[in-house]
């Protein structure tokens, strides 16, 4: 729940990640500090080379993961071979993040520009909820996706989940995603607040919780700094630390070199997951928790800091393809031919393979190994 106030002249509480609450808190908090915040003048966020900078940033984090996540969605749904479980929990983690790239990341730059919400009731109901509700549906699939790896490594268990199962699964994740997004539609309302002692009206989206304090509002970001963080990073770092113990450990006499260096290969990319994730977020995490318990609410420069964490936990969403896709050679080989304009008929047909013609052009020279095209 991020309750920014415009230029740092309202507090703010948590929102589950990825999303703004744009709003104050309480019109007491506001009353009783206002001597101490600083003004529209002194606000760091309206210097026009700041403003420049977020605009930037932003723009490239959008811009980045609309163009990762769409090529991963695209190369799953157009190559045959690369339809798999595990690709598609990846498709269904890039379209999470794609609502993140639509419908938070826009409207969080708007906001940080125009201090004042200026999207109507109808999206302060609908915008946090859609923001938590992807949120919530991309932890949940990075968790499916350590669990599903951790299942087949760890206990050696050639079938894996069949395609009805994972469409079944990725259902589950929507659906759980979007009961605990359920309290930011709820307790919200929208309204036209009056800041007195500059003499200013503005138009707030904000909580309004059932008993009308603070503590409904830190209870629940409190358990959804657990669901969204805490517990989904504890899973996954259980199951990747298992996995790489289980690739370390044992080794099948049937390996050959190739497939160990796909181990490790495979290693590095989910310890890189891990990390990423608990980097990009926790920053995010603490600020929003330090908030929630009136430590930096008076800062200065509370507003940029605020901005700038919000920064670094959105960059996961293009670093997301990066590391499931550069580092996959499939995924890498694909998206080479999709910037080279290689669209021959083989390597588009959705019944074909992007390896398809290396293979067929073997074939063609009489070097046949009698090998298929490897899926993910």
């Amino acid at each position: 729940m991020f309750n920014m106030s415009p230029s740092g002249l309202s507090n703010a509480t948590e929102m589950p990640p990825g999303s703004w609450n744009y709003t104050s808190r309480h019109q007491e908090a506001v009353n009783s500090t206002a001597s101490s915040r600083p003004t529209f003048g002194e606000d760091i966020t309206k210097h026009r080379t700041v403003q420049i900078m977020l605009i930037t940033a932003y723009s490239l984090i959008i811009l980045l993961g609309l163009l990762g996540n769409a090529l991963v969605i695209y190369m799953i749904v157009l190559y045959r071979n690369m339809r798999t479980v595990t690709n598609y929990f990846i498709a269904n983690l890039a379209l999470a993040d794609l609502m993140v790239d639509t419908m938070c990341l826009p409207f969080t730059l708007a906001y940080t520009l125009l201090d004042e919400w200026k999207f109507g009731a109808v999206l302060c109901h609908m915008l946090p909820y859609a923001q938590a509700l992807s949120v919530h549906v991309s932890i949940l699939t990075l968790t499916v996706i350590a669990l599903e790896r951790y299942r087949c490594i760890v206990f050696h268990l050639g079938q894996r989940l069949t395609t009805c199962a994972s469409f079944t699964v990725i259902g589950l994740t929507w659906a759980s995603g979007a009961i605990l997004a359920v309290p930011l539609a709820i307790f919200r309302e929208y309204r036209y607040e009056d800041i007195a002692y500059i003499n200013l009206r503005i138009a707030v989206c904000s909580e309004k919780w059932p008993h009308g304090t603070n503590r409904d509002a830190i209870i629940y970001s409190l358990s959804m700094l657990l669901l969204q963080y805490v517990l989904p990073l504890s899973i996954i770092t259980y199951a990747y630390v298992c996995i790489w113990m289980k690739l370390k450990n044992h080794v099948s006499p049937s390996s050959r070199s190739d497939s160990v260096y796909r181990r490790r290969n495979t290693t590095k990319m989910l310890a890189l997951v891990v990390l990423v994730f608990a980097v990009c977020w926790l920053p995010f995490h603490m600020f929003q928790l330090a908030s929630d318990l009136d430590l930096v609410l008076n800062f200065k420069e509370y507003k940029l800091l605020y901005t700038v964490f919000h920064i670094v936990a959105m960059c996961s969403t293009f670093t997301n393809p990066l590391l499931y896709g550069w580092m996959n050679q499939n995924y890498r080989n694909g998206f080479l031919m999709f910037f080279r304009c290689e669209h021959k008929p083989d390597t588009i047909h959705p019944e074909g393979s992007f390896r398809t013609r290396s293979l067929r052009g073997l074939i063609a020279n009489g070097h046949n190994t009698g090998q298929q095209p490897t899926p993910v």
